[in-house]
């Protein structure tokens, strides 16, 4: 599983040694193998992260100390679940610091937290800004669920019989805090990996939310991921046009609005193409 994992053309793939590892495993044996995966592997995703037991479990020093000591040359990023307090990341933080003086090395590793708990999203202010490790908000919705008591069976499906979509507060409060503080947003997984349909549904939904990415479970997701969170090149095109005709229309002797096919546009056009410009250039489609 590993070994096809370093193979996916995805932007970070991570190693998990929460859900994905029964009590009975959650052993240096298992972090062992993070360890050699982290150190052995060639990786084509450029970020690497391990998603450790929460901070009020027994096992998230050790996951965190053992693995950071062994293989902090193939780490970028810890993940820490179920983030309920300032307290949690403060925790995570402070252990990183010292590990980080002991080995001497130059990396300084982030710290992405999840969103699962009606707990942790009233908290999620003093949570982003609890550490300057802190560099994405990632919504969980499995445990979110169960912890708000939704009925639900499967793990960030859309729920029709709703009526819209039941995850809409929880997703935007994520993203403005997260935009507030400067950092990136994530929506979680969609659990039913022969459900493109479905996956695309919810992926959308966070997408235009102003979200940066989604978590995928299985490869099939990764190309559906960056298609829907890259603009429509049409978009983009737009959006290069709208950049030019306003500099070319706001330059010497120009004025602070202008009509561009058809739209009047001004400052605030120029930082929405901006936005949808650079998307598009990091995705590849031109500039």
């Amino acid at each position: 599983m590993l070994e096809k994992a370093a193979t996916l053309a995805a932007d970070e793939v991570l190693i998990d040694l929460e859900d994905a590892v029964t009590p009975l495993e959650k052993n240096d044996a298992t972090r062992q193998q993070v360890v050699d995966a982290l150190l052995g592997l060639e990786w084509r995703a450029g970020t690497r992260a391990v998603r450790v037991n929460d901070a009020s479990t027994r096992w998230c020093f050790r996951d965190i100390a053992y693995v950071v000591e062994r293989a902090a040359a193939g780490l970028h990023c810890i993940i820490l679940p179920k983030v309920e307090t300032a307290a949690d990341v403060h925790f995570a933080d402070r252990l990183l610091s010292q590990l980080e003086l002991e080995l001497g090395g130059s990396r300084r590793i982030g710290l992405e937290v999840q969103i699962e708990s009606p707990r942790g999203l009233v908290n999620i202010e003093s949570i982003a800004v609890a550490s300057d490790r802190v560099e994405t908000l990632i919504f969980g919705p499995g445990d979110f669920a169960a912890s708000a008591g939704m009925p639900q069976l499967s793990v960030g499906e859309a729920v029709p019989e709703y009526g819209g979509d039941q995850w809409h507060y929880v997703l935007s409060r994520i993203l403005m805090t997260a935009r507030a503080f400067g950092l990136q947003a994530i929506d979680g997984p969609y659990a039913q990996i022969r459900d493109p349909e479905g996956f695309r549904v919810v992926a959308r939904r966070s997408q235009l939310l102003g979200f940066d990415g989604k978590w995928a479970l299985h490869p099939d997701q990764i190309e559906l991921c960056n298609e829907i969170f890259s603009p429509a090149i049409e978009d983009y095109e737009r959006a290069e046009r709208i950049l030019d005709a306003y500099a070319k229309g706001t330059g010497e002797g120009g004025r602070g609005a202008l009509v561009f096919e058809g739209e009047m546009i001004d400052e605030a056009s120029r930082k929405m193409a901006e936005q949808v410009a650079a998307r598009g250039r990091a995705a590849g489609l031109g500039r």
